[in-house]
């Protein structure tokens, strides 16, 4: 039985070609590529990358300036967080967060629209695995092939469960029978009718947005098409913690808001959500709404 695509290069020793995360006394990270008979140079001097090659992982290196180094090889939030970029990346937070509430499992049907520079795609597909299938849909050619880039940089090669189209999810969508679709994107309501099409009974899908204002008209959209349960909305933020001694306290920054994401789940053909039973504030949705429940009949 063959190996997952990408298993053999997250273990063994280190091997040419291989991507190695360095970690100075001071915390900073360094990512290169081995190669025979290249040198690593820092301003703390340099040493040969033959050093590496055959080494196991974890392995402590020396520069010419007698400064060690720790190697690794770079997690996948390392890597998204340092490869090249076209577009913003979906940070490994948020990632996860999709990963988890979009319940992505190994040998899913998932459609992707806004790849930007691959981050997302990585992800997923490590998920879903070579048995899977991710349809992704992205609108700029230059962003997707950045992101093809990438991702093939990452898993060693072409992923035999990614297919990348150039062009609008709305207009070239033809995926059916899809488990789960997650849109990155600035006007996700667009393309939910063709979405509702695709995706099967129970089916989930998953936004990325980054303000409120496209949170509102996302969440309003979902409720109007009408073949989506009550969507769920929430962001996430990380504070790490410093940990010396007894000077135990939160870091003074961290990894605030980046977006917001919200789930809904594809109800069966032909039924109705039921109606939700709480009563918006007066005036939530100004004089002149006139959407789902406008005369407030929903409270019970």
């Amino acid at each position: 039985m063959s190996e997952p695509t990408g298993a053999a290069r997250r273990r063994g020793p280190f091997k040419v070609g291989d991507q190695v995360q360095l970690t100075d006394p001071k915390g900073r990270h360094y990512t290169f590529t081995l190669e025979e008979g290249k040198n690593f140079h820092t301003h703390k001097g340099s040493f040969p990358h033959d050093e590496l090659i055959g080494a196991p992982e974890g392995s402590v290196v020396r520069t010419t300036g007698n400064v060690a180094y720790l190697a690794l090889r770079p997690l996948l939030p390392d890597y998204v967080l340092s490869m090249p970029r076209g577009a913003a990346v979906v940070y490994p937070k948020d990632a996860g967060q999709i990963l988890a509430f979009a319940d992505i499992f190994p040998g899913a049907r998932v459609v992707e629209a806004g790849v930007g520079s691959g981050s997302l795609s990585s992800f997923l597909l490590r998920a879903i695995g070579d048995q899977g299938m991710l349809h992704s849909y992205e609108r700029r050619a230059d962003f997707a092939e950045i992101a093809q880039q990438n991702v093939e940089r990452y898993f060693g090669g072409p992923h035999p469960a990614w297919q990348l189209t150039v062009g609008d999810l709305q207009d070239n969508l033809s995926d059916a029978d899809v488990d789960r679709v997650i849109l990155d994107m600035l006007a996700p309501w667009e393309c939910l009718e063709a979405v509702s099409k695709a995706l099967v009974p129970g089916g989930i899908l998953c936004c990325y947005v980054a303000t409120t204002t496209q949170l509102a008209r996302t969440v309003e959209s979902i409720r109007e098409i009408g073949c989506f349960n009550e969507p769920t909305a929430w962001e996430t933020m990380i504070r790490n913690w410093h940990i010396e001694g007894l000077a135990v306290r939160p870091d003074h920054r961290m990894i605030g808001h980046t977006g917001f994401l919200l789930t809904a789940r594809r109800l069966a053909d032909g039924v109705e959500p039921p109606m939700r039973r709480r009563r918006p504030a007066k005036g939530a949705y100004g004089e002149d709404y006139a959407g789902p429940n406008a005369d407030g009949g929903s409270a019970r």
